[in-house]
C-alpha cells in the first residue's frame, strides 16, 4: 500500500531543505515528504568532507533568505554549513518529514488519477551505488500530487577520474576528494593534487600547512579571485541593527555585486582578466609564472570563478609551502608522476581533482501515462519545469551566482503555483511549448564549458532561445518571472480525468 502525501520533495540537501520549509511556512495545510537516498541530511554539504571543504559562494547568498547566517565568515567551512542546514531542519520542524535512505528510482505520472506513484529502493542510512537496486533491501511506493526534484545535478556515488596511465602502480595513496578516507595521513608527505578547479584551489593551502610541500598540476590554468573571507560590512552592521535587517542588507548587495562582476566578464572581459593578474601578481613572489598558470585560454565565466578567501593559495606558494605546475601527465610511476615536458614529480599522496560526474535527477526515471519521458530531449519552463511533464519541478541552482537564489526562487514558486491551484480547483498544470519554441534552436539547459558539464550534456534537459524558454543567469530577471511573473504563460490546467496533452512534449 502506498503512502500519499500532496508534495513530495526528492533531496534533503541545502535546496531540498529550503523548498520543504518554504511550503510548510507558505501553505501549512500541504502534507509532504523528503526522500534522501543517503543516510544524512545535508548533500553536498554531508558528503565531501576533504580538508579544507567550504562554499565557493558567499553565505548572505547561499544561506535561505528566511534564515539569517550568523556565522563570522562569509566563506564558511563545509562542516558549518551542514550544521546550518541541521538546525534550519530543527528550528522549521522538518525533522519527522524526512525519510533516510530513500532512492527514488522512478516516477509515473496518472491523468485518471492526477497524482505521481513515486517508487523508490529503501537503503536504510547505508551508502549506494547508482544503479545498483539490489543495493536496496526494500521497494517502497508513494503517491503525491506534485513532485519536487532537489536532488541537483551530479552522481553522489563516485566522482570523475580519468583513465592515467601507471596509477595501478603507485605506491603512495591515491584518493578522489569526493570520497576522502578517514584514516589518510598526509603529514611530512609529498602531495599532488591533480586539477585546478574549487577543490583544488581549496585542498592545497588547508593540506599544505601539515605536508611536507604541496603541487597543483593542472593541464590548463583557471581563472582564480582572492575574495575576503569575511563581509566587512555583514561586520559592521552585526550588533547595530536587527539579524534579519543586516542579513537582507548584505544579501542584497552581495547579489548586485556578483551580477556585476559577471556582467564585467561577460562584456569587458580583459579589465577582469586584468584586475585578477594584479591581484595575483600583488600576492604572490616575485618572478612567478603569472601567466604559465594563471591565465586559462578561455574568457572569465565560460567556467565558474574559483575563489580563494583572504588568498590562501597564494599565501601557501608565496612561503614555500606550495607550488603550481602546468603540465601534462604521461604517466604514474610507483614513486610519482611523469610528465611530459620531461619533468617529475615525487609523491607519497596523489588526489585526483579532477571533478564530478553528471546525474540528473539522481538517475530516476519519470513516465507520464505509460509514455516515458526523455529528459534529455525535454525543453525546460523557467529553468524549472518540463514541457508534457505535469505538476513538477526540478531544482537546478545558478552556476555564475551562489545556487541556493535560484533554489529559492524556485521553491517560491511551486508554492504560488500551488496556491493557484487550490483557489480554482485545479489538479494538474503542464508546460506547453509554442512551435515556434519547440522548433527553434536549442541548448543544453547548463552551458558552461567546465569539464563536468562537457561530459555530460548529452543528459541534460533542454532550452530554447528566449524566456520563459530559456534558463537566465540573472537573478532580478528571474526575480521577476518567478516571484511576480504570470502563472499561466505558455501553460495548461487540467481537472483529474483530464489527459495531459502528448504534443506539448518535446522528444
Amino acid at each position: 500500500m502506498s503512502e500519499h502525501v500532496d508534495v513530495i520533495i526528492v533531496g534533503a540537501g541545502l535546496s531540498g531543505i529550503g523548498a520543504a520549509a518554504r511550503l510548510k511556512r507558505e501553505l501549512p495545510g500541504k502534507t509532504f515528504a523528503i526522500l534522501e537516498s543517503r543516510g544524512a541530511i545535508g548533500g553536498t554539504w554531508d558528503l565531501f568532507r576533504y580538508p579544507g571543504v567550504r562554499s565557493d559562494s558567499d553565505m548572505y547568498t547561499l544561506g535561505y533568505s528566511f534564515r539569517p547566517w550568523k556565522g563570522a565568515k562569509a566563506i564558511a567551512d563545509g562542516g558549518s554549513i551542514r550544521d546550518y542546514i541541521e538546525s534550519t531542519v530543527d528550528d522549521e520542524g522538518l525533522r519527522s518529514r524526512i525519510l533516510l535512505g530513500h532512492r527514488v528510482v522512478d516516477a509515473s505520472w496518472s491523468s485518471e488519477t492526477a497524482l505521481w506513484t513515486i517508487t523508490a529502493i529503501r537503503t536504510g542510512d547505508s551508502e549506494y551505488v547508482e544503479g545498483d537496486d539490489t543495493a536496496g533491501s526494500e521497494t517502497v511506493t508513494f503517491t503525491c500530487g506534485f513532485l519536487s526534484v532537489c536532488s541537483g545535478y551530479y552522481r553522489y556515488d563516485e566522482g570523475f577520474t580519468p583513465e592515467i596511465p601507471g596509477s595501478e602502480s603507485f605506491e603512495g595513496r591515491l584518493v578522489h576528494p569526493q570520497h576522502w578516507p578517514t584514516d589518510l595521513n598526509y603529514d611530512g608527505k609529498r602531495v599532488v593534487i591533480v586539477g585546478s578547479g574549487a577543490t583544488a584551489v581549496t585542498l592545497v593551502p588547508s593540506m599544505a600547512g601539515r605536508a611536507e610541500h604541496v603541487t597543483m598540476l593542472q593541464r590548463s590554468p583557471t581563472y582564480i579571485a582572492a575574495v575576503p573571507s569575511r563581509d566587512h560590512l555583514a561586520d559592521r552592521l552585526r550588533g547595530r541593527v536587527p539579524d534579519r535587517l543586516a542579513y537582507g542588507i548584505v544579501r542584497a548587495k552581495n547579489i548586485v555585486s556578483s551580477m556585476l562582476t559577471y556582467q564585467l566578464a561577460r562584456r569587458r572581459p580583459e579589465a577582469l582578466k586584468a584586475m585578477l593578474r594584479k591581484s595575483a601578481t600583488d600576492k604572490l613572489p616575485q618572478g612567478f609564472a603569472v601567466d604559465t598558470h594563471l591565465a586559462p585560454t578561455y574568457e572569465p565565466w565560460d567556467q565558474r570563478l574559483c575563489a580563494i578567501p583572504n588568498g590562501d593559495l597564494y599565501r601557501s606558494i608565496s612561503a614555500g609551502d606550495a607550488d603550481i605546475v602546468t603540465d601534462w601527465i604521461t604517466r604514474i610511476t610507483p614513486t610519482g608522476i611523469d610528465l611530459a615536458s620531461g619533468a617529475r614529480l615525487d609523491a607519497d599522496v596523489i588526489v585526483t581533482a579532477t571533478g564530478l560526474n553528471l546525474l540528473v535527477m539522481g538517475g530516476m526515471t519519470l513516465c507520464v501515462d505509460g509514455s516515458p519521458v526523455d529528459v534529455s530531449k525535454a525543453l525546460t519552463y523557467k529553468g524549472m519545469m518540463l514541457a508534457g511533464v505535469p505538476n513538477f519541478a526540478l531544482t537546478i541552482g545558478y552556476t555564475n551566482a551562489s545556487w541556493t537564489l535560484k533554489a529559492d526562487l524556485v521553491a517560491s514558486y511551486v508554492c504560488r503555483l500551488l496556491a493557484k491551484m487550490d483557489r480554482s480547483g485545479i489538479a494538474w498544470v503542464i508546460p506547453v511549448a509554442p512551435t515556434d519554441v519547440a522548433d527553434g534552436d536549442v541548448a543544453p539547459l547548463i552551458d558552461l564549458q567546465a569539464g563536468y558539464v562537457l561530459r555530460g550534456v548529452g543528459l541534460l534537459p533542454q532550452q530554447g532561445a528566449r524566456s520563459p524558454w530559456r534558463l537566465h543567469q540573472n537573478y532580478l530577471r528571474d526575480f521577476g518571472l518567478l516571484r511576480a511573473g504570470r502563472l499561466t504563460r505558455d501553460v495548461r490546467f487540467g481537472r483529474r480525468g483530464e489527459i495531459v496533452p502528448r504534443s506539448a512534449l518535446i522528444g
